[in-house]
């Protein structure tokens, strides 16, 4: 059985999420709310919200953690020419625009949009509304790829001294959401950003060089990073020299 949180409740010990032979690996507590306070302590602790709609909010600390070392983003061949053409773009035609906080709840709003299964996403309302909250208080950020006007991909996610917390993607073009994260990644690494959470393992991720660790080097890792300033001044910064 797993706590239910009222709104002043604390989170319980990380330590105590259910395993995978639970059925439910990484799952801590349900309940409380989704304000800037609560959502700011969980992240500072290594929680985060997950769930669908009409369930109770439910909170996760995942063991293993899947992160993206800010060194370790892998450019394939083909990304690389597509970043070469975006670069040229941006310094030029400006066909190609990127932006970093220009459009932030309509980048959650295509994150939460169906998939091209038809599936819907578990950024809801009530999601999208505590976000933008944070983004407010300027914490939450979004990287957006703009194509003659148009916003074709971005990343979002939450930002508290130097850890950087991924959320979601979404791309209407080919390799727009990965033009983001290539963009939103050299920022981080330039402000010092060691290690993006991506919170849960699964392929994509895998090959854009993320991989598991165990939560507690997760921990040790996010204890000294969110003591650090916190980062301002949030724009792209070029990927190459011109």
């Amino acid at each position: 059985m797993i706590p239910w949180l009222e709104l002043n409740s604390p989170f319980p010990d990380v330590s105590t999420a259910l395993t995978e032979e639970d059925g439910a690996a990484g799952l801590l507590a349900a309940g409380a709310d989704l304000s800037p306070r609560r959502l700011l302590d969980a992240y500072r602790h290594g929680i985060f919200p997950w769930f669908s709609e009409n369930q109770p909010i439910l909170w996760w600390s995942t063991d293993p953690r899947m992160v993206l070392k800010t060194d370790r983003f892998a450019v394939s061949a083909s990304l690389y020419k597509t970043l070469r053409k975006v670069h040229r773009s941006v310094s030029t035609d400006r066909r190609w625009q990127i932006r970093f906080d220009f459009a932030f709840e309509q980048v959650m709003r295509e994150c939460a949009a169906p998939r091209r299964d038809g599936a819907g996403t578990w950024i809801s309302e009530d999601i999208v509304k505590g976000y933008r909250a944070l983004h407010r208080l300027g914490y939450a950020h979004s990287a957006e790829v703009w194509l003659d006007g148009k916003l074709v991909g971005g990343a979002y996610g939450v930002s508290i001294g130097h850890m950087f917390y991924g959320e979601s993607m979404f791309t209407r073009v080919s390799d727009a959401s990965k033009i983001a994260l290539a963009y939103l990644v050299h920022f981080l690494r330039q402000n010092g950003v060691a290690m993006i959470d991506c919170q849960q393992q699964t392929d994509h991720l895998a090959s854009l060089g993320a991989l598991p660790i165990a939560r507690s080097e997760f921990l040790q890792h996010l204890t000294q990073a969110i003591a650090q300033p916190q980062i301002h001044n949030w724009r792209p910064l070029p990927l190459f020299a011109d």
